[in-house]
């Protein structure tokens, strides 16, 4: 009896030593693989729906830049888009992509959100 308990111990600080390792080495809410650059044009995707994923993405400073979101079946408050700096308030479809043109960003950050503000979303700019 007693070897179980130490044997089942053993395993829960394993298992919990593994996730919390690994916790602060991968961070699959960052995106860099849904950046792109077609025709010159540097295209940040990003899927709304339940939120928006990836939440943080990366891309270029200083290149034009389109933020592309895309809907399948959003009924929530995903599908309202603001981003406060820029001015920025839009209403996606229910299913489809739609672009929004970003100009060329400089380096920093830009914070993104629904719009009720449950759900957010961030675009780092590096030079």
């Amino acid at each position: 009896m007693k070897l179980t308990v130490i044997s089942i111990l053993v395993g829960v600080v394993l298992v919990g030593g593994a996730i919390l390792f690994t916790r602060g080495n991968i961070n699959t809410n960052v995106g860099v693989d849904n950046v792109s650059v077609v025709n010159g044009k540097q295209i940040i995707g990003i899927r709304a729906k339940g939120g928006y994923q990836p939440r943080k993405s990366v891309a270029q400073a200083g290149l034009p830049t389109i933020l592309r979101f895309d809907t399948n079946g959003t009924f929530d408050c995903s599908s309202s888009v603001r981003i406060p700096s820029l001015g920025i308030s839009q209403i996606l479809p229910q299913s489809g992509a739609t672009d929004i043109d970003l100009g060329l960003p400089q380096a920093g950050t830009l914070q993104g959100m629904c719009g009720m503000g449950m759900y957010r979303f961030e675009l780092e700019f590096k030079s």
